[in-house]
């Protein structure tokens, strides 16, 4: 969940500052352009007065007219040679009254010639367009009108480069870009602990559930931070996971107690039976039937109260040789499988370890083994073999028998089901069950899956590591 949540909250922490430091970027290029554009309409200003005059003694027909053109042209000679910037006074015509460098014209069109056309008009530059750093060769062009008794006689001009006012936006937009920076690892680190904050519950109560449901009844959820809401979730998982617990514990105690005290009267049931046969003539059917079913009700009883203990019991885990506790097994069934006419082969690893419990991991064993000899008709074979798939140790049981179907294989497992095929086989129904409980309490479990072409494979897993560490 971290994954998905954090990288939202990121999202969303950087679209709100860029959205901030993109209008500030632009208002930081344009504040210092327009410092530049100010700055050249004052000068303009003081060279539009010394036009004033060069025009007002040329309307006269004075002789100082040439005189104040070369004082003006002096002054934009030195102007350009201490600022670097070109400047010169046009006439409405275009005809140039000073200019300097001597060779500088107007442009022809562009950005220059709207300027030009503006202070014709009697209006500054005081919008021109906005420059930014990266372009090289651009040139900020500022006119202002020289006017003289109401009338726009010329325009001063002023072409400035911009390579200092670009440096300046550059390093302007560098310090905005390491704010943002900052403000993003200190956003990234808020959001990081709210996420931890908000989700550590979360992940504490998945693992409390996911522990009940591998079998775990006392996985609790201990109080820690989060939002209260969380808190109280936590609170009502608890109990109701003891509630769980206990009604649990309640039904195994019930079927603990109902199996033993029904032990006693059967046994007295059967005793009884026993006196009365020996009232009646050998080899009575009725007689060999009853005792029959008395035998696989105590059968019955006694898996039941297997069942429970597997049940309620804890798991006592260790590292196990895997491979050889199976070879055990097998060579424990053989004699078994040769008086049936089976033949039972160990096959895969002889040497693998996990984690589980031997003495479950032998009773489930057993168990299935069991099943696969009682199922497999004479001359097939029944193969155990060993091997590690990713994380587990799994030892399959593969049998030649009649097999189950889809169907049969969703229910197989279910306490006292039975294919209906199988009802003349001997057997409660419980024994898979009491298997599944056993390798569960030590976090292994019991798969079962078709045996092409025909038969069944039932797989034990244990896992390779400590599941109470993992």
């Amino acid at each position: 969940m971290r994954a998905r949540l954090l990288p939202l909250l990121v999202v969303l922490m950087a679209g709100t500052l860029l959205a901030l430091g993109f209008p500030l970027a632009v208002s930081l290029a344009a504040g210092q352009q327009q410092r530049v554009v100010v700055d050249r309409i004052d000068d303009s200003a003081r060279f539009a007065a010394l036009a004033q005059f060069v025009v007002n003694a040329e309307g006269s027909g004075s002789s100082g007219a040439d005189e104040r053109i070369a004082t003006l042209q002096h002054e934009l000679a030195r102007y350009q040679e201490l600022y670097g910037i070109r400047a010169g006074i046009f006439y409405r015509d275009d005809n140039a009254m000073a200019r300097s460098p001597g060779w500088w014209q107007l442009p022809e069109s562009g950005e220059g010639r709207r300027a030009f056309e503006e202070a014709l008009a009697g209006r500054r530059s005081h919008d021109p367009g906005q420059v930014w750093p990266w372009q090289t060769h651009g040139k900020l062009l500022v006119a202002s009108p020289v006017v003289l008794d109401g009338d726009v006689v010329a325009v001063v001009a002023t072409e400035s480069p911009t390579d200092l006012m670009r440096g300046r936006i550059l390093r302007g937009w560098l310090l905005i870009a390491g704010g943002l920076a900052g403000a993003m690892l200190v956003a990234f680190g808020a959001a990081l602990r709210l996420t931890s904050w908000v989700l550590k519950p979360v992940q504490t109560l998945d693992a409390a559930a996911h522990g009940i449901a591998t079998g775990r009844m006392n996985s609790r959820v201990a109080a820690a931070g989060g939002p209260p809401e969380l808190q109280r979730l936590a609170r009502s998982f608890n109990e109701m996971a003891d509630n769980v617990e206990e009604v649990l514990e309640q039904q195994r105690a019930f079927v603990a107690d109902a199996s033993h005290q029904l032990r006693n009267p059967l046994a007295a049931l059967l005793l009884r039976i026993e006196l009365l046969a020996l009232e009646l003539p050998e080899g009575n059917e009725e007689i060999a039937s009853v005792r029959a079913e008395g035998k696989r009700l105590t059968q019955v009883l006694d898996d039941l109260l297997d069942l429970a203990l597997a049940e309620h019991a804890s798991a006592e885990i260790s590292l196990t040789d895997i491979g050889a506790l199976a070879a055990e097994r097998v060579a424990a069934w053989r004699p078994y499988a040769e008086d049936k006419g089976v033949r039972l082969t160990a096959t895969g690893r002889s040497a693998v370890t996990g984690w589980a419990d031997p003495i479950a991991l032998s009773s489930a064993l057993d168990a299935v083994i069991d099943n696969a000899l009682k199922f497999t008709p004479t001359g097939e074979e029944v193969e155990v073999s060993v091997s590690v798939v990713e994380r587990t140790v799994r030892v399959v049981v593969a049998d030649r028998g009649p097999g189950l179907t889809e169907d049969e294989l969703l229910r197989i497992g279910d306490r006292f089901w039975r294919s209906g095929r199988h009802q003349n086989i001997k057997g409660s129904g419980l024994g898979l069950s009491i298997s599944r409980a056993l390798l569960a309490a030590g976090g292994g479990s019991l798969s079962y899956e078709k045996n092409p072409p025909h038969g069944l494979r039932v797989t034990v897993a244990v896992p390779r590591t400590d599941p109470h560490h993992s």
